[in-house]
């Protein structure tokens, strides 16, 4: 199932950075979760943990650019996941977003469940959908990462596909700040804190806070880019722990606005309605909303706007509010409210950042018309082990695609969840 070996000498190098403690340089803290702080914090992390400060004669193994840059990993991708990955693990865990290739044979799904998403889905291959086609198709050589030979450039823009990698995306020296004036700079007071959380602190004058997961802003121009990005990163809040199972809660990040817009720094000609679903921040669900509200599932449109958000079709509220924003990403389900007319339609609404486990990055898949089965007089996952039509996938692939939510939170025989807010059923 791997696409490439991870080399011995990366694997010998994360294990020399975790016992001599260098891996994340957290120093034992942890916050009120118990989860550990992460490595960034909003800002610069270590620079030993990313970086050889005085290399003896290079690492054979790395790539122009990971020389250039003195990486730890041989390229920027495997420098991240040298932390962002780990063998081993039994389930959902902190900031991990990938499981290793050889964790999940035929039939295994991903353990990750980040609002992201689990990159793990690339290496899933069905008879319809190859696992390039399940996101992000990142560059990190040393965990059997490469580029995609299906879209040789982003779709609806320009940048590679082979020069895909984490911080294509993601600032890794977290210099993009977010000030008390809500304005986003790279320079000033040094950040305090990072600004991605319900409980992050406020910036103040003296002390800003990073930007919504250390996405690059505008100026940011990664590797491979004709032209640095237009769009600053978006306002969004994500509860401070949100890599989990939604088996009897979901997890709400709470977007703000933006993030159409900032991923238009990629895919350029996606924000034109003529190109693809409508998007962005003009793009207002006006009427759409009372749908979205009433819409509980195949024949069932009975629900009520105090209590129909679902997490597998979010949305933008329309607002770049932060006392707002964090009152509502939750993970107990305490806050339920779904949209009204001002919510917008994002690009997140349909697909995850990193990967899914449906074709396109999608967070339900759109090649069935019903996409639940019954078994028993059960509403069930459809699965290979189960009933219905599973694409290829066992009913635990299908389950965990859905993060784990129980099927029968939908109708028997559950149509596609575009008809959450295009109610045709």
């Amino acid at each position: 199932m791997f696409r490439k070996k991870a080399t011995w000498l990366s694997a010998l190098f994360v294990w020399l950075m975790f016992a001599a403690g260098a891996g994340h340089a957290l120093g034992g803290d942890t916050g009120p979760t118990g989860q550990l702080q992460l490595f960034h914090n909003g800002g610069t992390g270590s620079c030993d943990g990313c970086h050889i400060i005085h290399p003896q004669g290079g690492i054979g193994n790395q790539t122009a650019a990971a020389s250039q840059y003195m990486l730890l990993g041989s390229d920027p991708g495997s420098t991240c996941l040298m932390c962002h990955q780990k063998a081993g693990l039994v389930g959902p865990t902190g900031y991990f977003i990938s499981t290793p290739a050889n964790e999940m044979p035929a039939g295994i799904p991903p353990k990750q469940l980040t609002p992201g998403g689990d990159f793990g889905w690339l290496n899933k291959n069905y008879p319809h959908d190859s696992g390039y086609t399940h996101g992000h198709d990142i560059v990190a050589a040393d965990y059997g990462y490469d580029p995609s030979p299906i879209y040789l450039y982003a779709p609806g823009g320009a940048f590679p596909s082979g020069s895909l990698t984490c911080t294509s995306c993601h600032d890794p020296h977290g210099t993009y700040r977010r000030n008390v004036d809500g304005t986003i700079t790279t320079e000033g007071p040094k950040i305090c804190a990072s600004g991605s959380y319900d409980t992050s602190a406020d910036p103040t004058t003296d002390c800003p806070v990073g930007v919504y997961r250390l996405l690059g802003g505008a100026g940011y121009q990664p590797d491979g880019a004709s032209k640095p990005f237009m769009a600053n990163s978006p306002a969004a809040v994500a509860p401070s722990v949100y890599n989990r199972s939604e088996s009897l809660t979901q997890t709400r990040v709470a977007y703000g606005s933006g993030m159409s817009e900032w991923c238009a720094n990629c895919h350029t000609s996606y924000l034109s309605p003529k190109q693809s679903h409508p998007a962005g921040d003009d793009v207002k669900l006006r009427n759409l909303a009372k749908n979205y509200n009433m819409y509980s599932g195949s024949g069932d449109d009975q629900g009520s706007e105090a209590a129909s958000f679902l997490s597998l079709v979010p949305f933008e509220e329309g607002t770049a509010d932060y006392a707002v924003l964090k009152s509502h990403a939750k993970n107990d389900d305490s806050y339920l409210r779904g949209p009204d007319g001002s919510a917008n339609v994002m690009c997140l609404t349909c697909h995850r950042a990193h990967a899914s486990g449906w074709i396109y990055g999608l967070r339900f898949t759109a090649s069935q018309t019903v996409i639940t089965a019954s078994q028993e007089g059960k509403t069930v996952w459809p699965g290979i082990d189960t009933t219905g039509d599973p694409l290829g996938r066992t009913s635990a692939e299908t389950s965990r695609a859905y993060y784990d939510m129980p099927a029968s939170k939908f109708s028997r025989f559950q149509h596609s969840l575009c008809n959450k807010c295009h109610i045709q059923d």
